[in-house]
């Protein structure tokens, strides 16, 4: 009878067991899926760190979510979308400044948004040093974005989409700022733009045309010190003798480190999709190639900082430049800016 109702009480335990246990796996939420980030071909590996942030299927979506989000910003109505589309390799298409919160304005042209892996700082005077403490800045600017974090935060809280997301992407519902702007991070990670005319030259599926040719040898003699490939950019700041904007008053690397010997110093832009990412400059000054290009033949203003690769101005004919930017051309990326994963959700 005893041993009866021993076997009883441990078929008892045992069944309650492996009822919790269902309820559990019931209750556990998936392990979020990898996604593979892909170094292109000949490139340097990425400097941001993805054992921190692994990318996932579902990190991605919820990135790219928030990302096309509107209430993000105070009123709604300015997404991180609205200054970085896709069809304008997600720089502002024809704006020198973006439009912000309250009919105000940006004071700086927007970067484009792709090859964010291999970068160390961001904006031009490279004042945010990790990307995923990038999103926080326009989202508090007055003249961008205008919301608070916690507004942000407690907007996403509210939405049982975005907890459901949140959970899928991290394993719980938890919405903080870490985990918000890991997502947008691995969304902008996966923007990578290496398929233009000129990589598929690189991967010998494409011949340069004479145009282009000439452009490129001409690009490699005299553009090539601070445009440096791949990335079309060397990351460094750089005074290259444009006058302050007496209305803007905007004094570049100077304005992070308070160093006179940085003023007027920008991040050297990348050149690739630079087709579509006018007007250029860090203010947008430039509406075309040619007026940036006559810049650096006639318009370079010598000042203190002025970097020593543009003192002298860079002789360029009028045909050197056709071919110029029949090579700039080849930059352009169309897989890239059309993309359907980069799309609104």
């Amino acid at each position: 009878m005893k041993r009866a109702i021993s076997i009883l009480f441990f078929a008892f335990v045992a069944a309650g067991f492996f009822a919790i246990e269902a309820c559990k796996k019931t209750d556990a939420t998936p392990a979020a899926t990898p996604m593979v980030f892909k170094t292109p071909a000949g490139w340097p590996e990425p400097a941001y760190n993805f054992g921190a942030n692994p990318i996932t299927n579902q990190g991605f979506e919820l990135g790219r979510k928030l990302f096309y989000d509107g209430r993000l910003s105070k009123d709604g109505n300015f997404p991180c979308a609205s200054c970085h589309q896709q069809f304008a390799a997600f720089a502002t298409f024809d704006h020198n400044f973006s439009h912000g919160f309250d009919n105000t304005f940006t004071t700086r042209n927007a970067h484009g948004l792709y090859n964010l892996a291999w970068r160390n700082n961001f904006m031009y005077d490279g004042g945010i040093v990790h990307l995923d403490l990038q999103p926080l800045a326009p989202i508090t600017a007055t003249n961008e974005m205008a919301e608070t974090i916690e507004n942000v935060l407690n907007k996403l809280r509210a939405d049982g989409t975005y907890r459901s997301m949140f959970k899928a992407a991290f394993g719980d519902e938890t919405i903080n700022t870490e985990r918000m702007t890991k997502a947008l991070s691995q969304f902008m990670l996966m923007m990578v733009s290496s398929n233009s005319r000129y990589d598929k030259m690189k991967r010998g599926e494409y011949t340069f045309n004479l145009a282009e040719g000439l452009g490129y040898d001409i690009f490699k003699a005299k553009c090539v010190s601070c445009h440096k490939e791949p990335f079309f950019t060397d990351f460094n700041f750089r005074n290259t003798g444009l006058p302050v904007d007496p209305t803007i008053n905007d004094y570049g690397r100077m304005i992070i480190t308070r160093n006179p010997a940085d003023s007027l110093k920008f991040q050297v832009p990348s050149l690739r999709n630079v087709q579509l990412t006018f007007p250029y400059g860090h203010d947008g000054r430039f509406i075309t190639l040619d007026h940036v290009m006559d810049h650096y033949r006639n318009g370079v203003v010598n000042g203190p900082t002025t970097d020593p690769l543009v003192k002298n101005k860079i002789p360029l004919s009028n045909f050197e430049i056709g071919q110029l930017k029949a090579f700039l051309y080849t930059l352009t990326d169309s897989t890239f800016i059309a993309d359907p994963r980069f799309k609104q959700p």
